[in-house]
């Protein structure tokens, strides 16, 4: 598997990332052995996980599995905090919620070090520099090698990248996770533009549009599927509607004309979208992830690459586009 930069950084990450937001919940530890074993085997690198996942029990999994297929130095892990899991906060990007659970973090992954640790998400109630520090503190003190921010708006994102870079020493935003499918391609209106200028990666959260550019919803909802699921349901409702299916039947057809599944289509064109560093697979089982996996093989050409943009492009207006 192709590596690429991880932003303007030293860090090179597989062109294809494991996601495990499952793991632990609907994926069993057995599952989630087989996914790994077929992501390594495939040649990638980067597992990406969060402390919310399963309250804990992704990375759990990640921990027990490190020393059974693998040596810590051969794989990047990527983690996250900042989302409340209880009280009246829903985001808490304090310097001692962050930090405290870093280090929960480490515990149940096993590890002195995570590779890349990233806000969960931007916290209006705790100053900016506050947050930042925290990540300063984590790459100063050997428990993170890298920093980035998920689901920051653009301005969110070029505030705090721009802080990191005002005095030495401070540790630089490199990573940006943010939602980016055929079905979500909010963020090239800003926030690709300022990761670009930045020297910030993307790495694209949900780029089968929750699972719904699979294909599988076309004629219902199946009942081993996210959408019949009592947690997931609303989740992935969002793209149950009508330009969503208009996206999905160009897909299918491209996939048709290709001989590939539809879930290869789409992989290979948020792969290959300008910024990307790596689209995160989040598979539920591991016949699901070999599938995803052999997205590496295909290349879209640009003719249906053009199709496929002309099909989702999002609206673009004053000030992205003045004149």
């Amino acid at each position: 598997m192709q590596q690429r930069p991880l932003g303007r950084s030293g860090l090179a990450v597989s062109r294809l990332a494991l996601g495990t937001m499952t793991w632990g919940r609907d994926t069993d530890p057995d599952d989630a052995a087989a996914q790994l074993k077929f992501y390594l085997e495939a040649g990638g690198t980067l597992i990406d996980t969060a402390d919310v996942y399963g309250d804990g029990d992704a990375e759990s999994v990640i921990g027990s599995l490190l020393d059974q297929l693998v040596a810590r130095d051969q794989v990047l892990i990527a983690t996250k905090a900042g989302l409340g899991t209880s009280g009246h906060r829903r985001r808490d990007a304090s310097r001692g919620h962050l930090l405290r659970t870093l280090d929960a973090a480490l515990r149940r992954l096993g590890t002195d070090y995570v590779d890349l640790w990233q806000v969960h998400g931007y916290d209006g109630g705790t100053p900016l520099e506050e947050t930042l520090g925290a990540l300063d503190h984590a790459v100063s003190s050997g428990r993170a090698r890298y920093v980035g921010v998920s689901n920051f708006t653009a301005w969110q994102t070029a505030r705090a990248a721009t802080w990191q870079t005002a005095y030495p020493g401070r540790a630089p935003v490199v990573a940006a996770q943010m939602e980016y499918s055929l079905l979500e391609r909010g963020i090239e209106r800003e926030l690709l533009p300022a990761a670009s200028a930045l020297g910030i990666g993307v790495l694209a959260w949900s780029p089968l549009g929750r699972g719904v550019l699979t294909g599988k919803y076309r004629n219902g909802r199946p009942l081993d599927s996210r959408a019949a699921s009592a947690h997931l349901a609303a989740f992935v409702q969002t793209y149950l509607e009508p330009r969503s299916s208009s996206i999905v039947q160009a897909v299918v057809t491209a996939a048709s004309g290709l001989g590939v599944p539809p879930l290869e289509v789409a992989l290979a064109w948020i792969r290959d979208r300008p910024g990307v560093a790596a689209p995160i697979l989040g598979a539920r089982t591991a016949g699901q992830l070999q599938g995803a996996l052999r997205s590496e093989e295909l290349t879209l050409p640009a003719e249906i690459t053009q199709a496929l943009d002309d099909v989702s492009a999002v609206p673009f207006g004053y000030p992205e586009r003045d004149g």
